[in-house]
């Protein structure tokens, strides 16, 4: 063995060295004097780099909060609660004083506001922040003149308007859903205390709601473009028609239908608005019966048409093209209904539930349960009454014992990968990766 190969045998005695640092010595001698490497110190090299590959490091996960942060950042604004400063008015500031009455009482208004609050990965206040990057993403027409231009943070003033706009319609809509029908409360035997509390809390969600829609449609129409007032009055609509879909309890909580009731179609129904016309309703009697295709159009009715419309919206008030106005309208859906899936999953992470824990009896595992096993819909059925009767650790439990979270994960994975195919119709910028980091950091949740 030449002097070379020696030194290098020596080393490795010495130092026990670990095979990246021996491929990195390797390296250093000149192609001249490897030929004299003896064949044992070739061997190791050659074992130690398959050793090395062999060692596979996961992929990083991707952290929702930083992504969200970075993507405030990129869009110049520091929350993306971007209605704070209209719930911070003289109005909304004496509700807050009387909703502390609320505090210690069971009205769901107080579970909203906390998840309102909350800005973590159990709730979605980011609407306004994907409008934002979405508008930044595809920029504008250059016939936008310079004074409708927020040039710091890349957008139109009117765009911005408008993402507010998009949250509080949001939250109205939320809020509103807190609302307790205090008929079947006084029937099943409360005290009056507690039917107080309720009547209470639903004037103050009452008043809530109604201000924040009354200023989002002052402030729609403030933006004095009609195509942009009826698609966001359409996503309004939506919200209204996602509530008669199917059986409902007495509290108006949503029941999934019978297997059996409806026959599907033997053709596939596509499940979505018709593109050129937003007036044209779903084709909802059609879908019943398939389990993604009734989720999907009771979520597009419910979210996915607000922040598509929202998103699409956003482009026509840059002058962009009709094309990507569509594009605009697909993220947005694509990505709300992979929040869904994913909002729709986290109930059944861990293996039993939590106490006085809930879901959705019309979330994606259930629909796709009720397929795969009907009998399920016996543990269903008391719930017509009210779902307060319903054994959820029993469904629950069922439901973990079969292939339906592993579904609705897919159909997680479908919309994911639908609203990343879509994004790539974007310009590459800053904005847009954000926009693909959030959905990455969605995914890992």
């Amino acid at each position: 063995m030449n002097r070379v190969g020696a030194v290098i045998m020596q080393q490795m005695r010495r130092q026990r060295m670990q095979p990246r640092q021996l491929q990195r010595c390797l390296e250093q001698v000149s192609p001249v004097e490897q030929p004299h490497l003896s064949t044992f110190t070739q061997l190791r090299c050659t074992s130690a780099s398959a050793a090395s590959n062999k060692q596979v490091t996961p992929p990083p996960r991707h952290d929702w909060n930083r992504a969200v942060s970075e993507a405030e950042r990129i869009v110049g604004y520091p929350t993306s609660f971007l209605s704070l400063r209209w719930l911070l008015s003289d109005e909304i500031a004496n509700v807050a004083l009387h909703l502390r009455k609320l505090v210690g009482s069971a009205h769901p208004l107080m579970k909203t506001a906390k998840h309102l609050l909350y800005n973590g990965k159990n709730t979605m206040q980011a609407w306004g922040l994907i409008v934002l990057l979405v508008s930044k993403a595809a920029g504008h027409a250059p016939s936008i003149p310079d004074v409708e231009q927020d040039k710091s943070a890349g957008v139109l003033h009117s765009q911005r308007a408008l993402a507010e706009v998009t949250e509080m319609i949001r939250i109205s809509h939320l809020v509103h859903n807190s609302v307790v029908n205090l008929q079947s409360g006084t029937e099943a035997g409360q005290d009056a205390t507690t039917y107080d509390d309720m009547s209470f809390g639903n004037k103050i969600g009452l008043l809530t709601g109604d201000y924040l829609l009354g200023h989002s449609s002052a402030e729609l129409a403030n933006l004095r473009n009609q195509e942009v007032v009826e698609l966001i009055s359409s996503a309004v609509r939506d919200f209204s028609e996602s509530e008669f879909i199917g059986e409902r309890d007495e509290q108006n909580n949503p029941l999934p239908f019978k297997p059996g009731t409806f026959q599907r179609p033997s053709l596939t129904v596509g499940v979505d608005f018709n593109e050129h016309d937003v007036m044209t309703p779903m084709p909802i009697g059609q879908v019943m019966g398939n389990p993604e295709q009734e989720w999907e159009c009771r979520n597009i009715l419910n979210a996915g048409s607000l922040l598509g419309k929202s998103c699409q919206a956003s482009l026509k008030l840059a002058g962009q093209s009709e094309q990507m106005q569509r594009h605009a309208y697909r993220f947005g859906k694509h990505l709300a209904l992979a929040w869904q899936a994913c909002l729709d999953a986290e109930s059944f992470q861990s293996p039993t539930l939590p106490p006085d824990a809930t879901f959705s009896l019309v979330s994606a595992p259930v629909l796709f349960h009720l397929e795969h096993d009907p009998s399920l819909y016996k543990l269903i059925e008391p719930g017509k009454k009210s779902v307060d009767l319903i054994d959820y650790n029993k469904i629950h439990k069922e439901i973990l014992a079969g292939p339906a979270l592993a579904k609705t994960k897919e159909l997680q994975r479908k919309h994911t990968e639908a609203a990343l195919s879509v994004l790539q119709h974007f310009p590459a910028t800053d904005a847009r990766q954000a926009l693909e980091n959030i959905i990455l950091a969605m995914q890992d949740l």
